[in-house]
């Protein structure tokens, strides 16, 4: 019975034995942790998805109202500047110029007129003069009595009345030529108005009329793009966008081409974000563009914001409590795991952060989480090399 006893406690303390050095094995010996290497020469970049979009987009129309009658572009159509677009009807518009010319001419005929009465009325004045000159000698000498000498002078004002009427018409007439060319001019130009032309070189984006449509002033008969402004407009998430800058070079696949990449650059960075989807707008202008652009298109842009010649980079699934620019990580010193806090710079696209500062000399960041991590604990280091 004694020796029965005995190998039963002999059999406990064996078990317990062998689950404390299991225990011990498990958590006391070195834990293997994956490392964060370093990297040269790594561009980072930040992702955008956005549209093709052109610079110059005009909505173009007539400035009068009128039926049209003439459609000279269709969808597509590549036009140069001040080529015929469309035409309205003219007819009206043609008579009343027609009416206003009628006018200019009997002004000037007026004015002819006027100017033929001032030389009948400088010569009836000077007549007049020459006569009251004679007429005054002789009342002096007393051949004449004074009243004739009188009616003479009167004869002279009389007559120079007359001119300053007549000068006066002749200055009516004139304002009423100027006028008449005036209201010729602006006649004309409602008639130049019934002819839509193209304002700059230009593709046809829609067409919104058809011939026989009575359409008004205003009215958007095509939409016209400048092909040599497009460019695309992307959102970039606001956390990824505060190192942006004009000129970065920028690479843009369409969704039409996705096998093919058209480089560019950043040309403009919108002052104002959407402040619903927390995104900043940002235009990139294209080096080499597709031969054919289709504005709204969808587009995915990657634009290269900085070039690091040396960098460590930690996945942001090791950072704990990351806010965008510090966090907690892990890391190997001397053997043993600890949590040291970082400070992070860019981050790249593939979601890895850019330690700035706060690493000790000597220690190597986790960087997947690992079972077991615990301050204290033994490690050591795979997969990567001392910093």
């Amino acid at each position: 019975m004694m020796r029965r006893r005995t190998r039963i406690l002999l059999g406990l303390a064996i078990a317990l034995a062998v689950i404390g050095g299991g225990y011990l094995f498990a958590n006391e010996r070195p834990l293997l942790v994956p490392v964060v290497t370093p990297e040269e020469d790594v561009a980072v970049r930040v992702y955008g998805l956005g549209t093709v979009e052109a610079r110059i987009v005009s909505k173009v129309g007539f400035e009068v109202g009128a039926a049209l009658t003439e459609l000279a572009a269709d969808n597509g159509d590549t036009v140069r500047k001040g080529r015929i677009l469309a035409r309205l009807d003219s007819a009206e518009q043609e008579a009343k110029v027609l009416r206003a010319k009628a006018d200019l001419a009997a002004a000037e005929a007026g004015v002819g007129k006027s100017e033929a009465v001032i030389v009948r009325t400088k010569a009836v004045l000077a007549q007049r003069e020459a006569a009251n000159a004679r007429q005054q000698e002789l009342v002096g000498r007393s051949a004449i009595s004074t009243q004739t000498a009188e009616e003479a002078q009167r004869d002279v004002n009389i007559a120079a009345a007359d001119l300053a009427v007549a000068q006066s018409e002749l200055d009516v007439g004139k304002a009423r030529v100027a006028d008449a060319r005036a209201a010729l001019a602006f006649e004309t130009v409602q008639l130049e108005h019934h002819v839509l032309k193209a304002p700059f070189d230009a593709v046809v984006v829609e067409r919104h009329s058809e011939a026989g449509t009575v359409v008004h002033a205003g009215d958007t008969i095509f939409t016209l793009m400048d092909p040599r402004t497009v460019w695309t407009l992307a959102y970039i998430d606001e956390e990824r966008a505060g190192s942006l800058a004009i000129g970065q070079i920028a690479e843009i696949r369409l969704r039409s081409l996705p096998h093919e990449v058209f480089s560019g650059s950043v040309s403009r960075i919108g002052i104002e974000s959407d402040r619903v989807n927390e995104e900043r707008r940002v235009w990139i202008t294209c080096d080499v563009c597709p031969p054919t652009a289709f504005l709204g298109e969808q587009a995915e842009v990657w634009i290269t914001v900085a070039e690091l010649p040396n960098a460590l980079l930690v996945p942001e699934t090791a950072i704990e409590g990351f806010n965008g620019h510090q966090g907690l990580v892990w890391a190997v010193r001397g053997g043993k795991l600890s949590k040291v806090p970082l400070l992070f710079g860019h981050r790249t696209e593939d979601a890895r952060a850019e330690v700035e500062s706060g690493l000790a000399n000597g220690a190597e960041i986790v960087s997947a989480p690992v079972k077991g991590l615990t301050e204290g604990r033994l490690a050591r280091a795979t997969g990567g090399s001392e910093q």
